[in-house]
């Protein structure tokens, strides 16, 4: 009992912004339920599985954000407890929210996190927190990072499919899965930087809350000594271990009562709803670029992002712009659009951008102009790259489905790109020619942007994919900071103190996104029957899936 009290009292003394005469803490508790997944927009979630259509909620890393900062300085909040159970948010969306729950510690209040047990993302949450608390069964995952790839050659000659990749640098590699049966020396390269930057950030953060070191941390990850909840406890990784009814107990005295009606609570969703938009007549736009970018029928549309960051452009309210990137590319002239658009908007009002868990290849083209780009330790960027893929499958046809293909053409190259027979050397070279061309525009898009030499940023890119912690050395990204940093820069620079955050594009309803959803080549087998027999089809394979389109590079 004596333990219990003296880590009653620590965490009570921390608080002294929210403690009353009595030694007791005043106010409510921002009780922080990690139910919802944690995305880039807010609204409804959706995925299909092999078990089925799941859906569910989503609550924006702006909300959390913005709520964990307003909690700091809230007179009415006297401390937040976060129960990381069913946390799910990428590894950048975990770093910045865990900036806003330090920032609410050190405004003097204390913030408890307790889960059943932890892995990777949700410990790395908990740990900012003054007290943290597990299940005495509990444990956890606390492994390191790993990331597993798939090569198919060995699969794709078996069935007789040939697939050509044309591409402008070494460590582009998002085809390789298609030529290759093992990782090649450059890939494994940029992995292991990558995965060990990203980790670095991770362990570096967790030992200094935790007050011990990385050498240790990463001992214990190596040997496998974190099994059980016990060994979390005598590491030092959390501070006690408690079922649920114990920490309702626990929290219960904070407040000097035995009754937990008698500890008021708000959640996160109701502290929420309750942040003031601000003035309507001076708005920070917030455009959002989530996902793979395509020209139609995926997340971010060429056309109908362009069209959207235009329509920003012309509208007077809009004092200022962030653009927020979470997407790993796509293809070329999709992400050109976007490009040029925000490029324009950039000479009428200032646009920063912000990096969420992606902006690599496409992502960082369509950014790249931005005055000044934020990003998270682990994100991930540059892929300054380009590539496309040919696949032939007549032979596979002719060799499992006994069927034989002829192409009739007018001239030499009629058929080039068919995907029914393998490019000649001479159309190699040509489609070598075009990916060669979209590289040097696209150094030069960044070279611009960033202020730097041709040379210099050729150096860099190759298509190599960077941890955002190197991003920053390498000078492909200007500061560290989250989404919300960046909004309050864009609008310092316009002068603004009070202002009104309007997200674009429109977030669409469930039903939209649910009619969205459904277009997901589920005819496809059917389209590249009909396709295959119209004059001029050609087919390219982009990771994960094949495009029924004509040949396009892609970022």
């Amino acid at each position: 009992m004596r333990r219990i009290c003296l880590c009653v009292f620590a965490v009570v003394a921390s608080g002294l912004c929210a403690m009353a005469a009595d030694g007791y803490l005043k106010g409510k508790i921002l009780k922080i339920e990690m139910e919802d997944v944690v995305a880039e927009r807010g609204g409804s979630s959706f995925s299909i599985s092999l078990s089925g259509i799941n859906t569910g909620s989503a609550v924006s890393v702006l909300a959390v954000e913005r709520a964990l900062q307003k909690a700091a300085e809230d007179s009415k909040i006297a401390m937040v407890y976060i129960n990381t159970d069913h946390f799910s948010a990428g590894m950048a969306s975990s770093e910045e929210i865990r900036k806003y729950i330090k920032a609410v510690s050190a405004a003097g209040k204390p913030v408890v996190a307790y889960g059943a047990s932890m892995g990777n993302s949700s410990y790395y949450i908990a740990s900012a927190a003054d007290r943290v608390f597990l299940h005495p069964q509990g444990g956890g995952s606390l492994n390191g990072l790993s990331s597993t790839q798939p090569f198919l050659k060995d699969l794709l000659d078996t069935l007789g499919v040939q697939v050509q990749l044309i591409r402008h640098g070494k460590f582009k590699s998002a085809g390789e899965m298609y030529i290759r049966n093992d990782i090649s020396p450059e890939n494994r390269e940029q992995y292991e930087t990558m995965l060990g930057s990203i980790w670095s950030t991770i362990a570096e953060e967790i030992a200094e809350s935790r007050g011990i070191s990385v050498e240790d941390l990463n001992a214990w990850v190596n040997g496998l000594e974190l099994s059980t909840a016990q060994t979390w406890l005598e590491k030092g990784l959390v501070d006690g271990l408690k079922y649920r009814d114990e920490m309702e107990d626990y929290l219960c005295r904070l407040f000097g009562t035995t009754e937990s009606k008698n500890v008021k609570t708000v959640s996160l969703a109701d502290y929420i709803d309750d942040l003031k938009k601000g003035p309507s007549k001076n708005k920070i736009a917030v455009i959002y670029a989530d996902g793979e970018i395509v020209r139609e029928g995926g997340d971010i549309v060429g056309e109908k992002l362009s069209k959207t960051i235009a329509k920003v452009r012309a509208d007077s309210t809009v004092k200022a712009v962030v653009f927020r990137v979470n997407s790993p590319g796509g293809e070329v002239v999709a992400a050109d659009m976007i490009r040029r658009e925000i490029e324009l908007l950039g000479k009428v009002k200032p646009v920063v951008a912000s990096y969420g868990a992606y902006a690599a290849s496409g992502g960082y083209l369509i950014s790249a102009g931005c005055s000044k780009i934020f990003t998270d330790n682990t994100t991930l960027t540059g892929s300054i790259g380009v590539f496309g893929m040919v696949p032939s499958l007549g032979k596979a046809i002719r060799k499992n489905l006994h069927v034989n293909m002829v192409n009739i053409g007018t001239h030499e190259h009629s058929s080039m790109g068919s995907g029914m027979q393998p490019l000649t050397a001479e159309e190699e070279a040509w489609y070598q020619q075009e990916i060669e061309g979209i590289y040097d525009t696209f150094v030069g898009v960044v070279s611009d942007g960033r202020s730097m030499t041709k040379e210099a940023v050729d150096e860099i890119a190759q298509g190599r994919v960077w941890a955002g912690k190197d991003a920053l050395r390498i000078g492909l990204c200007d500061e560290k900071g989250t989404l919300l940093d960046a909004i309050e820069y864009t609008a310092g620079v316009v002068g603004l103190d009070k202002y009104r955050i309007e997200a674009y594009p429109v977030k669409k309803s469930f039903l939209e996104e649910l009619r969205n959803k459904g277009k997901v080549d589920k005819d496809a087998p059917l389209v590249l029957v009909k396709k295959l027999a119209e004059p001029g089809f050609k087919a390219v394979a982009r990771m994960p899936y094949i495009s029924i389109d004509p040949v396009k590079p892609v970022f």
